[in-house]
């Protein structure tokens, strides 16, 4: 495969995940005042039930060999904010790998910081990416930050693909319901 239809495949997806966790950010706001959307984003929820971590390590993995085949096949160099945004992901694909084996949902409190900050710094990166003007003098000639060495559908970049990486790990754990919590949970209910 070269370097374009890779490109095209890990763009596409980007488009499709992205489109996913947008619906995902929008059926939560509206579950907070519309019954319907509570119910849905609750059959949502269960559909997840302890597929969540396997889901988000699939996603940091996914990201990960993403980012080292820019590198080492189409030898992009990476520029100062695609090694943040590496430095936030690569741990993400080995403790969501650990956890998922291991069943450990308290992982989170570790993940969150990590997704988050990734995702921040991708913002930020495909923003300037947009804005050259906005870049704070971080970025080298010979590797600049505002360069767009993947550009697909017209607004896809290798930092928004990133940026919807972090968000999909992000989402996954947050509706992810650990199924013997909610089992403890009914059986209280029921008790009740």
């Amino acid at each position: 495969m070269n370097v374009n239809s890779v490109s095209t495949f890990l763009a596409s997806g980007a488009v499709l995940i992205g489109a996913g966790v947008a619906a995902l950010i929008l059926l939560r706001a509206l579950a907070w005042k519309v019954t319907a959307a509570r119910d849905l984003l609750d059959r949502v929820r269960d559909s997840l039930a302890g597929y969540g971590l396997w889901l988000a390590w699939l996603m940091a993995v996914v990201a990960m060999l993403g980012s080292l085949y820019y590198s080492q096949v189409a030898h992009f160099t990476p520029c100062e904010y695609c090694w943040y945004q590496r430095i936030a992901m690569y741990p993400l694909a080995i403790i969501l790998g650990i956890a998922a084996f291991r069943g450990d949902a308290a992982i989170r409190r570790y993940v969150y910081p990590l997704a988050i900050t990734g995702s921040i710094i991708s913002a930020y990166h495909y923003l300037i990416q947009q804005m050259p003007d906005l870049a704070a003098g971080t970025c080298s000639s010979t590797t600049p930050c505002t360069a767009a060495l993947v550009w697909k559908f017209e607004f896809v970049s290798i930092p928004l693909m990133a940026l919807v990486s972090f968000a999909a790990i992000i989402a996954m754990l947050a509706l992810d319901r650990d199924r013997t919590a909610s089992a403890t949970d009914q059986d209280v209910a029921v008790r009740s």
